[in-house]
Parts: C-alpha cells; structure tokens; sequence
C-alpha cells in the first residue's frame, strides 16, 4: 500500500471511530442510565460533552496543525479515543463519563482538523473534490455500521461493556496505518503560516461562508435529532427513516466527486438546499409512507453539503489553510449545539399552541411536531437564496481572475 493510500484509508477508519462513536454510544445510554441510576438531564450533560470536545480540538488543532504536524494531531487523537473507550467502560460513575465523553469528543475533533487539510494537500482539483466526499461518506456510513452492530449485539444479549470496545476495532486499525507516516506540506505557502491563514479567513468570501456553514450544519443535524420522535406518531419507523437517511447519504458522497468535477461546489450547495428544503417541507406535511420519500429528499439534500463546504474552503480560499477548514467545521458544530435548545423551545411552544386546540396524546405529538419541522423549512430556504448569491458571485471571481 503506497503512502497516499494508507493516509486516505487511515484517515476514513479515524471517521468510522468517530460515527461508530455517536451511534453505539447512542444505544447504550438508556442502559447506562438505568444501571448507574442517572437523570435526563445527566444522561443530555454527557451527550452534549461529545459536541464540546469536536469543537475545542478542531479549533487548536487548525491553529497548530503546520507547527506540530497532522501525524502529531492524530496521535494525540488514539489517545483520547483509546483512553475515553476505557474510561466509558471501567469509570463506573457520572463523572468518569462525562470525561470519557470529552476525550473521544476530542480524539473526533482532531481527526477533522488533520485529516481535511491532508486530503486537501495530497490531491488535487476534482480529484480532491472527490476523495474529500469518499472521507466523508464515512460519517453516515459508520452510524450505519454502528446502528447495525448495536442492534445485533442487543439481540445477541450482549452487555453494553462488550459494544463500546467494538469502537476499539477502527481505533486500532487507524493507529496502525498512520503508524511512521509523514504528512504531506501545504501546498501553498500562504496556507502554512497563521498570518497568511488570519488574512484569507477575514475575506468577506470566507465570513460569508461561515454564515452558510452554521445553517448547512443545523439543517443537516437539527431535523435528524428529532424527526425520529415526531414521525413515530406518524405511522413511519424511526430507525428505517435514519437507516435510509445515513445510507443514501454514505452512496451519495461516495458519488460526490463525479457531481462536483460536472457542477462545481457552488451548483452543488444550490441544488443541495433546493432538495433539503424539499425534504424538511415534506416531513412537516406528510405522514406514513410518505416520510419515506421525505427522507429521500431530505438524505440526498443534506449530504453534499459537509463535505462541499470544507472543500470550497480548500478549493476556493487555500490560503486559510488547515485553520480555515477547521474553523468552519467548528462554526458547524457550534451551531448545531447552540440550535438544540432553540428547536426544543419551538416544540415546546408548538405542544402548549396545539393542546389548546384540544388536541392530545399522539394526535398533539404529532401536529405539534410537523408545526416544527415547518419552521425548519426556513432554514434551507434560506440557504437556497445565499447559495444562488455564492453561485454567482463565484462566478464573478472567475471571470475577473481570468
């Protein structure tokens, strides 16, 4: 295997650990609720340790990724992993969670903050287009794997212990491969220096994408997070409507680079938003087998849209470097945290609108959760205009740079 392979194959068994580690995690928190006697709120406190941790390293990881090295990063990363596996499984008590959900937080962090910009100095053009979306296809095909593996292990009887050292299995597989690798150099100069990435990332062209990042992120994880609570009153399987999601999502990026060398990343994003917000209507109006072609539309919507943003990052403002793909992966984080309580307060307000029309039980569930999915509608949407916007002033750029 030569030196690119081992990079770009690590580096997709780094992102399997991380997805392996949202969804089996995922699955064993009621157990771990009822064993060690823990609340809601104690059980959402450990969740939300996982979104602290990506952002935190994501960040330092971009500013130091050119003084320490990707190699260095993703040592750092087999820790946490490795050590946050541990502790998950022996810590036994509320806060050995909560650190444990922290450090594999972390080691997911740096695998983002070195494992983009690596991809993005190894290939070049379409080709980095192409392999930045089979890196990420990854996410949605690890849960996949995950949901899987979780299921049959439930089934086998098999103790929650026994699940997570299955997140030991791409740990340990993505340690070996990266073992004794160099990383590869910027390949532009700018792009190695802070002040060169400072320079390119206070460009309104950046500061614009990051308003696009922060909606991209949490209209791909906002309805997720609560689609499969509201259609379960709806006659739709939540975990066939998540299977279907991840799924298309994983073939979909595996095909990415074909539609991005044909559409650029700009018409990519646009048509992106169109289905997405097609996606999102469809879920806040439909029921039964109708959610289903929802989820079509809502999978093949949001699936370009992580990968193409750090990759017209990469592609259209190098000089940012490994901190600029970084930091906008951490605006998408953040905004994905900062939301959840948002939307939460939406179905909150929708339940007390609906109960006074005298609905209840499910029938209240389910209105009150579609009212919701419609005001989600405007955040596609109004990525369709931003993006129409991006389309054109990119278009602008070239014409002048030409």
């Amino acid at each position: 295997m030569n030196k690119k392979n081992r990079l770009f194959y690590g580096s997709c068994f780094a992102l399997i650990t991380t997805a392996l580690s949202f969804s089996i995690r995922a699955g064993i928190l009621p157990q771990l609720g009822q064993e060690l006697n823990l609340t809601a709120e104690e059980l959402g406190y450990i969740n939300s340790m996982w979104f602290l941790g990506f952002p935190i390293s994501m960040v330092i990881g971009g500013l130091i990724y050119h003084k320490v090295g990707g190699a260095r990063i993703m040592q750092f990363a087999v820790f946490a992993h490795g050590l946050g596996i541990l502790l998950t499984i022996y810590s036994g008590s509320y806060m050995g969670l909560l650190i444990s959900t922290l450090l594999i937080g972390l080691g997911n962090g740096c695998t983002e903050a070195a494992c983009n910009p690596m991809i993005a100095d190894v290939y070049e053009g379409s080709l980095m287009s192409k392999m930045m979306n089979r890196f990420h296809m990854w996410f949605p095909g690890g849960i996949v794997i995950g949901s899987l593996l979780s299921q049959f292990m439930t089934g086998m009887e098999l103790s929650w212990q026994m699940q997570i050292w299955a997140i030991m299995i791409p740990t340990l597989i993505y340690a070996y491969l990266f073992f004794g690798q160099s990383w590869p150099k910027a390949k532009v100069k700018e792009a190695a220096t802070l002040s060169g990435n400072f320079s390119a990332m206070l460009s309104p062209l950046f500061i614009f994408m990051m308003v696009c990042m922060a909606l991209t992120a949490i209209t791909e994880f906002g309805p997720q997070q609560w689609v499969g609570l509201i259609l379960a009153k709806s006659g739709a399987q939540p975990m066939i409507i998540l299977a279907l999601v991840t799924g298309l999502m994983a073939v979909a990026r595996f095909f990415g680079g074909e539609i991005v060398h044909r559409f650029d990343q700009t018409g990519v994003l646009l048509g992106s938003a169109v289905l997405a917000t097609i996606g999102v209507y469809l879920f806040s109006t439909q029921t039964g087998a109708m959610a289903y072609v929802a989820a079509i539309f809502f999978a093949l919507g949001v699936a370009y849209f992580w990968p193409n943003m750090i990759g017209f990052i990469a592609d259209k403002i190098p000089k940012s470097g490994a901190l600029g793909m970084s930091i906008i992966g951490a605006v998408g984080m953040f905004s994905t945290s900062i939301f959840q309580p948002i939307i939460g307060k939406w179905i909150d307000s929708d339940k007390t609108a609906t109960a006074a029309l005298g609905l209840t039980g499910d029938e209240l569930e389910l209105v009150a959760g579609q009212a919701t999915l419609g005001t989600m509608v405007v955040l596609p949407a109004t990525l369709i205009v931003l993006f129409t916007l991006l389309f054109f002033w990119v278009k602008k750029l070239n014409l002048q740079a030409g």
